[in-house]
């Protein structure tokens, strides 16, 4: 069996035993990454030299109780890495080479991984679909025609053809489980507070946090695991606020899957007062066959009771726009941003300060309600996307108006998990008439990952869904 047949996991353990080395593990998704990425564009650079060469500083430097030795990855476009392209999927910063590393790829780097490049992602990480214009569109990796979603949808793309076994990706509303959904993986973002490296207490409104995407729930946690605690536990945190709760290790929940748990359905979503939302067949019956999994299991499944939002559209809008207006691109490079971008970085600039207090403050009460509102349940689960995965080119690439409105009603239920810093993870379910996967998220309280693997591994395991891989596998 090929090395990228077997999980993440797997892998993790024929390195631990020393049945294959990092640099063989690396050279083999290098060569697969040569090989079929001209059709994906999963990547917006690779690095193989210096991947080879890492891979050999690991093997003979790095102990192997780093809990992410010799795994290969890739950072996503948005994380720079010292001497590597970063171009922020921007023309704006073509032939940018950062001299310094983020937070991230530090982290990911003292857990022992091993980066093979960048993986694409839109202009700056604001749309939930990967085509930007300084690259070529990353294509679903189970039908092409398709988008691979965003904003980590490079990372997802790869994860999901073999040419990673997991990656890291960062969520500000939705951007680790649209694309895990898109193409049918698993993708964790945690609570507010949880990745020390991102946390998401440095950006405005809390929404950003740094989570992983994987082909299984355990490969998944196993990941988080060493985002969270890269040199072991207890995890360094540089807030005093973090999230509630046992930093983990996740993956013995995530292998287990046990308990039993209270789960409340979430049908409605708070974009329904400013956009027409519908939920397509498809999507619905993946949320039914799910429902049907956790009734089988003997978990108790009941109706979340409607509660109309209609101040989110506007107070998320205006928080969207403002972070858009921080993107440091001014003068004439102001020209090289694609017309979404441009949209909501005038926007965001020509926000009053009122406005935008108005809206923080809006939007830390709509937390507060919805941490109230789901109290009483271990979980929520709601359909991934509303819509099926759009084909490339589908959204607008001129109106920035409408561009939003596109996103919104194809991603209506990720958005607000953000704004309540809680924890979601996104589980793949079935697959359309035409071989595309569908999937649903499991919302967790504040804290509450544990809870999320466990019921996350239990719908993966009864499922009992053969192998099954996309035509460029």
């Amino acid at each position: 069996m090929d090395l990228h047949e077997l999980t993440a996991l797997e892998q993790h353990r024929l390195l631990q035993r020393g049945e294959v080395s990092p640099v063989e593990l690396a050279g083999h998704y290098l060569e697969r990454a040569e090989r079929l990425d001209p059709e994906i564009a999963a990547f917006a650079t690779l690095t193989p030299e210096r991947a080879l060469e890492r891979a050999e500083f690991v093997a003979a430097h790095v102990p192997k109780v780093a809990p992410l030795w010799g795994m290969p990855l890739a950072d996503k476009d948005l994380h720079p890495r010292a001497g590597v392209a970063t171009a922020f999927g921007s023309r704006a910063f073509e032939g940018f080479v950062p001299d310094a590393s983020d937070d991230l790829v530090q982290a990911v780097d003292a857990a022992g991984a091993v980066s093979l490049g960048k993986t694409a992602t839109p202009e700056f990480g604001l749309p939930s679909y990967t085509e930007a214009l300084v690259g070529r569109p990353t294509r679903n990796p189970w039908d092409p025609t398709l988008g691979a979603g965003g904003s980590s949808g490079g990372a997802a793309a790869a994860v999901a053809s073999g040419m990673l076994p997991f990656a890291p990706g960062s969520d500000g509303g939705g951007s680790i489980r649209i694309p895990a959904a898109v193409c049918g993986l698993v993708g964790i973002k945690p609570s507010r507070g949880r990745v020390p490296s991102g946390s998401g207490l440095g950006g405005l409104a809390g929404l950003g946090v740094a989570g992983a995407i994987g082909r299984t729930v355990a490969d998944a946690a196993l990941l988080l695991d060493g985002m969270i605690a890269p040199t072991g536990y207890p995890a360094a945190h540089p807030f005093a606020v973090r999230a509630p709760g046992d930093d983990g290790p996740y993956l013995g929940e995530a292998i287990r899957g046990e308990g039993r748990f209270q789960v409340g359905v979430l049908t409605e979503t708070p974009w329904d007062e400013g956009y027409e939302i519908t939920i397509a067949p498809e999507a619905r019956s993946a949320l039914d066959r799910a429902i049907e999994v956790l009734d089988a299991g003997r978990h108790g499944v009941e109706q979340v009771p409607s509660a109309p939002e209609p101040g989110y559209p506007a107070a998320f809008r205006t928080i969207w726009q403002a972070g858009a207006a921080t993107i440091p691109v001014d003068d004439e490079l102001l020209g090289r941003l694609e017309p979404l971008t441009q949209w909501l970085l005038e926007r965001g600039r020509a926000l009053p300060a009122r406005q935008l207090a108005e809206a923080l403050s809006w939007l830390s009460e709509f937390e507060r309600r919805t941490i109230a509102r789901f109290a009483s349940y271990d979980a929520v689960i709601s359909p991934a996307l509303a819509l099926t995965p759009p084909a490339v080119g589908w959204y607008d690439g001129d109106d920035g108006e409408r561009n939003f409105a596109q996103q919104v009603q194809v991603t209506p239920y990720t958005s607000f998990v953000n704004v309540a810093g809680l924890p979601a993870i996104t589980v793949p379910i079935e697959y359309t008439p035409a071989g595309v996967p569908m999937g649903v998220q499991l919302i967790g309280r504040p804290g509450g990952e544990a809870t999320l693997f466990a019921l996350a591994a239990q719908l993966e395991r009864r499922l009992r869904r053969p192998p099954r891989h996309p035509p460029v596998w």
